[in-house]
């Protein structure tokens, strides 16, 4: 395994050599996990990530009426914002608010990325495989045999539904929807003669695309729901810069209006606390990749299929890239020249770069934007128990991703001038 930390390095494999670099990392639970189509590709993104924008702008006032009607008592702010982001996107994927699904199907994924990144001999020494000494291949079976059965059930239902549609348009489709259209296209084309199998590979590729993306779609539940409890607890943290935020949003909005799409151009610094904040505290800190064929970086040989590592982490707080790394300090981004994460500063990697870049950025900033300046202009927050700033426990679970230590717990207060509900 290769570690890069440095941007220099980064540069060089995710931008210089990305065609070399691009690959991901495999093993026998995500081919197994994923169908057997770990190389498929699918692109079909477009309507998933609309949807999902649709749906958060109603669910988010739902979370500000919940927080509404706990004002003056502590709030989890890190149970808030992950109830928040499971809802739109189960909401967005299978069509359904049911808690009971969501539930479920947050469990199946969370046993299923344990297996994706357990140790396992056979990975190692292939013929350990076939032995199963860990009993990992019994393990992988139930946990498929758990996605499987639920996966079909809500296939079936869209099936159901889609014999009646004439009351329903295009707007109330889910992805489950599109993929279904996606393929039936196919069947038109008379690409497929055999209808039963058909419906199999249908089934089998809409669980695989699920699969494949499920960093995407609901890997990206978790991590986004993190970095907007970090920015909340960063800036009420750093008093000066939540006194800056909200005056800006009091500026630009006023007190009599809720925070609107076409008002993110005008708030400055609240983006720029929200770049801060991934900087500190990137979605994914570690970044991984896998060699296409044999490579040479800074005089190092690298074999091919080498697992190569990108410490996101440790290079968004290089000192000699960073001015006071280790501070929270949204105002280095106002500079002229300052870093942006779209590419071409690899000092500033929250979502990678090259050819593995994060697909759904821009849904994640707005996601990211919307919800703090919600909670930031609808409500004040104060430490709760007498509290000090200093006693705010600010360490991170280092891992596949970076959630707080100690989830933020916060009392509300309304700020503006007109019933929120």
């Amino acid at each position: 395994m290769v570690v890069v930390s440095t941007p220099e390095m980064a540069r060089q494999v995710l931008q210089v050599q990305d065609n070399i670099f691009s690959n991901r990392p495999t093993n026998i639970a995500v081919r197994y996990l994923t169908y057997y189509r770990s190389r498929m590709v699918f692109a079909h993104y477009g309507p998933f990530w609309r949807q999902m924008r649709k749906i958060f702008v109603t669910k988010v006032d739902s979370v500000i009426r919940t927080v509404a009607g706990k004002a003056g008592s502590p709030v989890d702010v890190g149970e808030l914002a992950l109830s928040l982001m499971t809802n739109i996107t189960y909401r967005a994927a299978f069509g359904s608010d049911i808690r009971e699904g969501q539930e479920k199907f947050v469990d199946i994924i969370q046993e299923l990325s344990r297996h994706f990144g357990a140790f396992n001999l056979g990975d190692f020494i292939p013929w350990l495989g076939r032995v199963d000494l860990q009993g990992f291949s019994k393990r992988l079976a139930r946990a498929r045999r758990s996605l499987d059965e639920f996966i079909d059930r809500i296939i079936d239902a869209h099936l159901a539904k889609r014999k009646n549609r004439a009351n329903e348009t295009e707007e109330d489709n889910d992805m489950v929807d599109d993929l279904l259209s996606f393929y039936d296209e196919d069947a038109k084309n008379g690409e497929s003669e055999d209808l039963q199998g058909s419906i199999n590979l249908i089934r089998d590729n809409i669980k695989a695309i699920i699969m494949l993306h499920e960093d995407v779609m609901f890997g990206g539940t978790e991590t986004i729901a993190s970095v907007i409890e970090w920015a909340m607890a960063e800036m009420i943290r750093s008093p000066a810069d939540l006194s800056r935020v909200q005056q800006e949003l009091v500026d630009v909005v006023g007190v009599d209006r809720r925070v609107q799409d076409s008002d993110f151009e005008k708030l400055t610094f609240l983006r720029r606390a929200i770049k801060e904040t991934l900087r500190l505290q990137p979605p994914v800190p570690l970044l991984q990749h896998e060699t296409a064929d044999d490579a040479d970086i800074g005089g190092y040989a690298i074999p091919k299929q080498a697992q190569v590592v990108v410490n996101a982490w440790a290079i968004n707080r290089d000192p000699e890239a960073w001015d006071e790394p280790e501070t929270f300090k949204p105002s280095r981004f106002l500079k002229e020249g300052a870093p942006d994460f779209k590419g071409s500063n690899f000092e500033f990697i929250p979502f990678c770069s090259g050819w593995r870049s994060c697909p759904g950025m821009q849904l994640a900033l707005y996601t990211l934007e919307l919800a703090v300046a919600h909670l930031l202009h609808c409500f004040t927050w104060d430490l709760p128990d007498g509290m000090k700033l200093s006693e705010l426990d600010m360490n991170d679970v280092f891992g596949l991703t970076l959630p707080r230590a100690e989830r933020l717990v916060a009392i509300p207060t309304p700020s503006l001038q007109f019933p929120l509900f």
